[in-house]
């Protein structure tokens, strides 16, 4: 399968055990940041996925020493964010729809919107020297998705924690919370021996419905919540000084000013 590439955005397609696990690295590194272009790229990867009968799984993976710093800090300023957020929005509805096992390979740095699409795989593999968080309140703002989908993975009181204080863990106290599932030296190579081992040997057109099925009613809170949440950040967030002082802040490598409004 060809890369998929859009403008300086790219993601790597691979295609292994003869078409049954597709490998999709984001391909920009060494942020590999989620800007708008890469993330039609990976939701237009899922469409793809979802019309082919054999694939058993997908390995989302990336290039260079970080899985991803998360979205694109411009593209949360104003007009951009009404077209990125829902754009990160539909690529969850894509992977929904497509109801292909999804795992995840995490080294170095995984935040914010890489974090909230690492969450959202079935299983995620990480290395030793993972660090994940949600650090969007310290930039002023708030983690949509991750409001949604952490709640669901980890329970309440840890995804309070996370979303609220802003701080990155450890692949340790990530494993201990149930943020990641396994952790090792190569997390990839322990996706692929987890293919191999569980995955391979089952029917596909069994493991999309057993995907699907295990999502159903996690699937329809999904969809509801993110359109609820997405209106807590357009319309009352975006409309304080705060939201857009604090990413300005960070783009310009100075302390926050804070107007509490």
């Amino acid at each position: 399968m060809p890369d998929q590439s859009n403008g300086t955005a790219s993601v790597r397609v691979e295609t292994l055990e003869e078409g049954a696990l597709w490998r999709v690295c984001l391909a920009t590194p060494r942020g590999n940041v989620l800007d708008t272009a890469k993330i039609d790229l990976l939701a237009d990867v899922f469409a793809r996925a979802a019309a082919e009968k054999g694939l058993k799984a997908m390995l989302l993976d990336a290039d260079g020493p970080n899985f991803s710093y998360g979205a694109s800090i411009e593209e949360h300023l104003p007009p951009k964010f009404r077209t990125l957020i829902p754009a990160f929005h539909a690529l969850l509805h894509r992977m929904l729809d497509a109801s292909v096992v999804t795992l995840a390979a995490v080294r170095g740095q995984c935040l914010g919107g890489g974090l909230e699409l690492a969450s959202f795989c079935h299983r995620v593999f990480a290395a030793p020297d993972a660090k994940l968080g949600q650090p969007e309140i310290a930039l002023g703002v708030i983690a949509p998705a991750a409001s949604v989908l952490l709640v669901e993975r980890l329970g309440r009181g840890a995804a309070e924690d996370l979303c609220l204080s802003g701080r990155s863990i450890d692949a340790a106290e990530a494993l201990r919370l149930g943020l990641v599932d396994e952790v090792g030296d190569d997390p990839t190579e322990a996706a692929l021996a987890y293919f191999r081992q569980y995955l391979l040997p089952r029917s596909a057109s069994s493991l999309r419905l057993a995907a699907r099925a295990l999502r159903e009613g996690f699937g329809r809170r999904l969809r509801e919540d993110l359109a609820r949440v997405e209106r807590i950040y357009f319309d009352e967030l975006m409309a304080t000084g705060d939201a857009e002082e604090g990413l300005r802040a960070f783009l310009e490598k100075r302390p926050p000013r804070w107007r509490d409004g």
